[in-house]
C-alpha cells in the first residue's frame, strides 16, 4: 500500500494554504452605487506601497463619501505611470486617463484596462497581476454586451457594465530578471505558499508516488492518465489533450 501523494495531500488544506499574514489589504474596486452609475467620484493616491507576495504594486485611494461627512480609503492595484497626489475619477462620466475606474460601455474598442470585473459590482478580477492587461475587442449595445480579450490570449464576453481602470498594471517584467540561486525562491515562496522546491516524482521511491523506483530515474508507464483514475493514480499529465512542444505559430484562442 502506497501513501497519499502530494497532489491528494494538496487538497486537504493545512501546510499548503497561502500566507497572507503579512498582506496590506484586499485590493479592490469601491463598492458601486449611484454616484459611480449616473456620474463619478474623486480620490487621490495617497502612498503606492509593495503587497508581500504579490509582485504588483497597491495604491492606498482616499475617497470623499458621496452620502456621509467622512473618508473612505480603497486600496487599488497601482497601474503603470500612477504617482502619490494623483487624482482618480471613478465613474461612468471619469475621463480615459490611466488610472481613472470606468464601465467598459464609456471606454472605445482597443482600450487597455486591467483589474476588470467579471461579474457587475465584483469589484475587479482579471488582469490583475504585474505587467497584464486586458483589451477592449468590441461592444453590442444592443444586448449591452463587451468582448474583451484577456492576458492569456483568449476572448471573453462580459456586461458592458462591468468595470475597469486604464492602463497596464505596475511592475511588469518582473519575470525577465533570472532568480539565479535558491535562496532567492525561498524568499519569494515564503510569502506565497508552500510549493518550493519541489521533488519530482521519479526521483522519490515507489511508495511515495507512481512514478518513483527503479536502477534509474524513469516514469516507467505513460505520462498520461485517465480523467477518470484514482486519486492515487493521478500524477503527470493529466488527461492530456496533447503532449510535447508547440511548434510553429500559435492562433490566440477565440
Amino acid at each position: 500500500m502506497g501513501r497519499v501523494i502530494r497532489n491528494q495531500r494538496k487538497g486537504h488544506g493545512g501546510i499548503f494554504t497561502a500566507n497572507t499574514r503579512l498582506r496590506k489589504a484586499p485590493a479592490k474596486f469601491r463598492s458601486l452605487d449611484f454616484a459611480e452609475r449616473h456620474g463619478y467620484v474623486r480620490g487621490v493616491i495617497k502612498e503606492i506601497i509593495h503587497d508581500p507576495g504579490r509582485g504588483a504594486p497597491l495604491a492606498r485611494v482616499v475617497f470623499r463619501s458621496p452620502y456621509k461627512f467622512k473618508q473612505i480609503t480603497e486600496t487599488f492595484i497601482a497601474n503603470e505611470g500612477m504617482y502619490t497626489g494623483q487624482f482618480i475619477y471613478a465613474g461612468k462620466n471619469a475621463a480615459l486617463t490611466v488610472g481613472n475606474v470606468l464601465p467598459l460601455s464609456s471606454m472605445p474598442e482597443g482600450t487597455v484596462i486591467s483589474n476588470v470585473e467579471e461579474k457587475v459590482g465584483d469589484r475587479g478580477t482579471l488582469g490583475r497581476t504585474s505587467g497584464n492587461y486586458v483589451t477592449v475587442v468590441g461592444h453590442n449595445p444592443d444586448e449591452g454586451k463587451t468582448r474583451i480579450k484577456l492576458p492569456s490570449g483568449a476572448k471573453k464576453v462580459i456586461s458592458s457594465s462591468s468595470r475597469g481602470m486604464i492602463g497596464i498594471v505596475a511592475g511588469g517584467g518582473r519575470t525577465d530578471k533570472p532568480l539565479l540561486k535558491a535562496s532567492r525562491a525561498k524568499h519569494k515562496f515564503a510569502v506565497k505558499r508552500n510549493s518550493w522546491p519541489k521533488t519530482r516524482g521519479v526521483a522519490m521511491n515507489p511508495v511515495d508516488h507512481p512514478h518513483g523506483g527503479g536502477n534509474h530515474q524513469h516514469i516507467g508507464k505513460a505520462s498520461t492518465i485517465s480523467r477518470y483514475a484514482a486519486q492515487g493514480q493521478k500524477a503527470g499529465l493529466i488527461a492530456a489533450r496533447r503532449t510535447g512542444l508547440l511548434r510553429g505559430t500559435q492562433k490566440t484562442k477565440e
